[in-house]
């Protein structure tokens, strides 16, 4: 228990024994998915989104998120809806940002960065291993708007570029996701 209290205490005071400013944000959108052919008849469909992010912005003008994100999408067979799938997402991602840190209340950036997908089919679950895993890459750009000292809201428009799940037979090329988000959140 001691150690985790500590832990604590480290990360909340390291924002200001280093500079750094950390931000939480809830994010929810649209997840649009390109080039979704599967293989053998199978295809995703269009969705929405929910993520979490922390950012650690470590200096003027760049910083690091890690992120979580789960999608919600239906798995198509000949175009029949075969029922509704998830994908969890796992992200890391480097941000530059056009102004500096505490210089003004809007701050536009770009990111790019890797993360892991886990495509959970109908019926299976993600908690007893079901599902396929891809790894990929992301790239992005968005803007943060600052209210009063604390409190922050953004916009996000990124791409996930990955391999295709289930590794079904006729599957070729990577999938594209293309998300649109818009979290709010606090900055410390």
């Amino acid at each position: 228990m001691k150690t985790w209290i500590l832990a604590v205490a480290l990360f909340a005071g390291s924002t200001t024994l280093f500079g750094q400013a950390a931000e939480f944000t809830l994010n929810g959108g649209l997840s649009h998915i390109g080039n979704n052919d599967l293989g053998s008849g199978y295809s995703l469909d269009n969705g929405f989104r929910l993520d979490f992010r922390v950012t650690l912005n470590t200096q003027r003008f760049f910083g690091h998120e890690f992120g979580y994100a789960y999608n919600r999408t239906h798995l198509l067979l000949a175009g029949l809806d075969q029922g509704g799938m998830a994908i969890h997402q796992g992200y890391y991602n480097f941000l530059v940002y056009a102004v500096p840190e505490g210089k003004a209340k809007i701050r536009p950036f770009a990111d790019g960065g890797v993360h892991f997908d886990n495509f959970v089919p109908p019926g299976s679950s993600a908690q007893y291993g079901g599902g396929s895993n891809k790894f990929g890459f992301n790239y992005g750009a968005g803007v943060k708007v600052r209210f009063g000292d604390k409190w922050i809201t953004r916009v996000d428009v990124k791409q996930f570029i990955t391999g295709k799940p289930f590794d079904l037979p006729g599957a070729s090329g990577l999938l594209r996701q293309t998300t649109f988000t818009v979290g709010f959140g606090i900055g410390i």
